[in-house]
């Protein structure tokens, strides 16, 4: 089990973080937090470069330290094909999934732990 020691997030850390998409594509930068009435949760109203303001739904969010990476897409898929043996232990080591982000620090490509369920660089040996 993963332990958590993050600390909680303030306003003032959020403002001004970059938000960074699945696939390693920067959104904008966060300029506030909204929260809509009648509802639980907050959001974040980020910019982009060319000054759109999109609201994103904190429930979006993956991971948030040094940037805010966004939770992937996820696509339903009806068809499960059957696991081999050689498959399933394929699947217990971790791997590179192809909307793959790349590291903010060092801009190498990012590895998914699915056992943690997060992304990881080797290079900096550090989850994001």
């Amino acid at each position: 089990m993963e332990k958590t020691t993050d600390k909680p997030l303030t306003r003032d850390a959020l403002v001004s973080m970059q938000v960074i998409d699945a696939k390693g594509r920067l959104i904008g930068k966060v300029k506030d937090l909204a929260f809509s009435v009648g509802k639980n949760g907050i959001a974040l109203t980020v910019e982009s470069d060319s000054g759109e303001i999109q609201t994103i739904a904190w429930e979006d969010v993956q991971a948030a330290a040094d940037f805010i990476l966004l939770k992937p897409q996820i696509v339903q898929n009806t068809y499960q094909p059957t696991q081999s043996a050689a498959q399933s232990v394929q699947q217990t080591q971790p791997i590179q999934q192809s909307t793959q982000p790349m590291c903010p620090t060092c801009g190498r490509p990012l590895t998914w732990i699915p056992q943690y369920q997060r992304w990881y660089c080797y290079n900096d040996k550090k989850y994001v």
